[in-house]
This record gives structure tokens, C-alpha cells and sequence, in this order.
């Protein structure tokens, strides 16, 4: 799911993948006091300043389970070192003691009980935690033909690269989705998923990644840690190591180095967006071991995201993200507006960074209510009004999930898709030709069920 709003049990199900993409345990971090869960680690999380351009230290941690490591990231020297090839793991070792079978088992229990008990202490339990999560179960089941297709893809396309490792943090992977041929350098959008900064999760964006590879365009979906596991800190860091590793390493797999576009929706609108500015800042203060440029990225799309969190606290209090929730996951109240790029632009201490941005196009519908339209208005104006070249599409009557789940789901003809497609391919004339005598994306789920989820969507 891709909303801005919480849904406690469905984060209790998402701890369990946390847990799985990372087998050692990790320290829960603590940045609110009333946080209960303590995970030890032999790594524990490093101090951090309230700017959302801290990074965090690599563990070393070794991730025997993804696919091999083309390249490493080292946070002391700020570049990348060729790392050998791991072999893929065989078959697993049966001699293995069933006390250390039982230790892991033990240790999993004990993480995701600590999680579930952090996320209760802050949603509770009442009639609207209740209803919203009936309401979610009922359009996920709607949606389900559409999505069993989408899953089937994920799992078996040979098109897919799943859970390419980037970094040495918790779910530092990313998935690739290829096009069929490449004959040549392909763009590349590197695209941060959404879910409310507890949900998010890389296999969201897999239905994009499905409709950009046919049009051919690779899409690198960036995995972050979500809350508890992380605060809006580590995920922001990253988000930039992710960018960075396909600024990098994208030209082994058929992309083009000089094409690279970001893109975020929802609560990875809001992350990515805040990458991209505190790269553009250290980049106008002259920080030395900087890993990646703003000036590698071609544009910037954001999807219905939230760009100024002081306005949208009472907001999302009244959706269900509760107030003591939200900030704990934004380190506080005092770092609202260094996490707010809205904000944060305005500040006449980051010099000359906001003229080192990319072109910044926001798309937002007007019927979004989990995150209103007026978050991605303000953001283009007060860009604009900076001297940025910045680019606001409204879509009258969309909601929050229209653009991102049911307008591709029935298939046809896609406004916000088209409208995409057209800036990456601009200047390529091939390309666009194809694009303008290509099949209409078939449908994956019956108009009646989307009517039905859209009246029922919680969202």
C-alpha cells in the first residue's frame, strides 16, 4: 500500500519482513521518550543532529541472501570500492545446530514483539483504528486480481533484479525492473515507495516499474528502514545512498548514467525530496566526499507528497497518524522544519542550493486526502518564487491512490503516466515515436471492483 496513513496491523505484518531483510539485530532507535522497545546491536545507531542530511554509519553486516554486490558504499571516504562476487548460496547446511536454530528463532520473537508493543503504545485501540483497517482489508480485496498479476511479475519476470544490495543498513536493497531489450543506454527512474513512513516497502512501486520497462525505461525501486526500525533521519540517508549507488553502478545493468530521474509518492515523495535538497546544500557549501550530484539527476517527480510537516501534524492527527506517533517518527518538534523542504529553502544559510535543484515536477490530485493537494501547490510556489524551475499538475477529482494504484490498474490510456513518460523520453525521437504508437496497457482489474475500492478506499 502506498497511503500516507497508518495502519497498525498491517505495520505489525510489515515488522516481520523488517526482521527477514536483515539477520542480525539491530538497535531500535530511540528519539521520543515514551519509545519502549530497546533492541541491542553490536552497532549501534550514531548520534544525529537535527538536519535530515545525517548519514548513517555502515554496519559491515554481512547480506548473504541478495544477489551479489557490485559495489560497496564507504561512509569515511564518501566513494565507492569494488567488492569481489559472492557465490549465491546453495543448499542449506543441514549438519547446523538446533540451538542456533532456536537462538534466531528466539531473537526474531523477541524483535517483533518489542515493534508491535512500540506501534500499540501509540495507536491504541478504537472505533477509528478499527474501521479504517476494516476499510483497508475490503480494498485490498477488491484490487487483489490486479494485484495477484502484479505479484506474479515481481516473482517470476526475468525482467526483475529483486533486493540488489546497496549498503550495509537494514533493507539497504533495491529492485531493478528492466526493459525487455537493451539495446542501448536506457533512462532511469530512481523511484522511493510511500506508506506513511511505516509501511513503505519496494515491492510497492512494482506496478510502476511493470509499465515504465515496457516503455523502456529501467526503474530502480530503493528500499529504506521505516519506523520503528528507523526515524525520518536514517531514512532519508538512505534514500541518498540508494541514489547514489544507481548514479554509480546503473551502467552495468543497461541504464544511462546521464539520464537518471528521481521519484517519490506519497511519505517518498516527502523522503526523497528532502535527499535531493540536502545534497543540493552540501553541494553549495563545498563538502568534500560527496558520493553523488544534484547535477546527475534530470528532474524530479513528486506524487502526491507532503512538503511542509509543521502544517500537516494537525492533519495527519486527524487521519489516524496520531500526533505523539508522527513526531516520534520526525525526531521531535524541533526538527519538523529541518525535514520540511518547503521550509528548509526559505533558510538563507543553505546559500546557493535551491539554483543547483533539478527541474521539479509535482503531481497532485485535488480529492487526496490523506495528504492534500495544497502541500505540493505551496511547495511550487514557494520554489517558483525562489527562482526554481518548478512545474505544478493537478488532477481534478483524483485521490490519493488514483494516480498510483487504480488509474493504472484499469488500464488505457493515463494522464500523470503519458505526462511521465513524455519529459524522460523528451529530445529522443525514436523514442517517442514508439511511445506514440504503443498498445493501450491493458486492464487488471474490472471497472465495477474500482468504482467499488474507490468508495470504500481509506485512503
Amino acid at each position: 500500500m502506498t497511503s500516507a496513513h497508518p495502519f497498525s496491523a498491517i505495520s505489525f505484518t510489515h515488522c516481520f519482513k523488517l526482521k527477514r531483510c536483515h539477520s542480525n539485530n539491530n538497535t531500535l532507535h530511540h528519539h521520543h521518550p515514551n519509545l519502549i522497545a530497546t533492541m541491542s546491536s553490536s552497532d549501534p545507531a550514531p548520534n544525529r543532529n537535527r538536519s535530515f542530511g545525517t548519514e548513517s554509519k555502515l554496519s559491515g553486516n554481512d547480506q548473504t541472501d541478495a544477489k551479489p554486490l557490485l559495489s560497496r558504499y564507504s561512509s569515511s571516504s564518501g566513494s565507492f570500492k569494488q567488492m569481489p562476487r559472492r557465490r549465491v548460496p546453495g543448499k542449506p547446511d543441514m549438519r547446523r545446530s538446533y540451538s542456533r536454530d532456536i537462538g534466531h528463532a528466539a531473537a526474531e520473537t523477541y524483535m517483533i514483539t518489542r515493534l508491535t508493543i512500540t506501534l500499540l503504545r501509540y495507536l491504541g485501540v478504537g472505533y477509528r483504528w478499527i474501521t479504517r483497517l476494516a476499510a483497508l482489508g475490503f480494498y485490498a480485496a477488491l484490487l487483489m486480481p490486479g494485484f495477484l498479476q502484479v505479484a506474479y511479475y515481481y516473482f517470476f519476470s526475468s525482467q526483475v533484479r529483486r533486493s540488489i544490495v546497496y549498503g550495509d543498513q537494514p533493507r539497504n536493497r533495491l529492485d531493478l525492473y528492466l526493459p525487455k531489450t537493451l539495446d542501448g543506454p536506457k533512462p532511469v527512474v530512481a523511484f522511493v515507495t510511500g506508506g506513511a513512513w511505516i509501511i513503505g516497502y519496494k515491492a510497492w512501486g512494482c506496478l510502476l516499474g511493470q509499465q515504465l520497462a515496457e516503455r523502456d525505461i529501467i526503474v530502480a525501486c530503493i528500499d529504506y528502514r521505516n519506523f520503528p526500525q528507523g526515524t525520518i533521519g536514517d531514512m532519508v540517508a538512505d534514500a541518498s545512498q540508494g541514489i547514489s549507488f544507481i548514479c554509480n553502478n546503473i551502467s552495468e545493468y543497461g541504464g544511462d548514467p546521464n539520464r537518471i530521474y528521481l521519484m517519490g509518492q506519497s511519505a517518498g515523495a516527502h523522503i526523497s525530496a528532502c535527499a535531493l535538497l540536502e545534497q543540493a546544500i552540501r553541494e553549495a557549501k563545498g563538502e568534500e566526499g560527496i558520493s553523488w550530484s544534484v547535477s546527475q539527476i534530470k528532474a524530479y517527480f513528486g506524487l502526491s507528497g507532503g512538503y511542509n510537516l509543521c502544517k500537516l501534524v494537525d492533519h495527519f492527527n486527524n487521519r489516524g497518524l496520531y500526533r505523539a506517533l508522527f513526531l516520534s517518527m520526525m525526531e521531535g518538534e524541533e526538527s519538523l522544519q529541518s525535514f520540511s523542504p518547503e521550509l528548509r529553502i526559505e533558510d538563507p544559510n543553505i546559500g546557493n542550493a535551491v539554483s543547483l535543484l533539478p527541474p521539479i515536477i509535482l503531481f497532485h490530485g485535488t480529492a487526496d486526502y490523506s495528504i492534500p493537494s495544497s502541500a505540493s501547490i505551496d511547495f511550487a510556489a514557494a520554489l517558483q518564487r525562489l527562482g526554481a524551475q518548478a512545474e505544478l499538475i493537478l488532477f481534478d477529482g483524483k485521490t490519493h491512490t488514483d494516480l498510483f494504484l487504480q488509474d493504472p490498474l484499469r488500464g488505457g490510456k493515463d494522464e500523470m503516466f503519458s505526462h511521465l513518460v513524455a519529459v524522460i523520453h523528451a529530445g529522443d525521437e525514436e523514442a517517442l515515436a514508439k511511445d506514440a504508437t504503443a498498445p493501450p496497457r491493458r486492464r487488471l482489474v474490472p471497472e465495477v471492483l474500482l468504482r467499488m475500492a474507490s468508495h470504500i478506499s481509506p485512503f
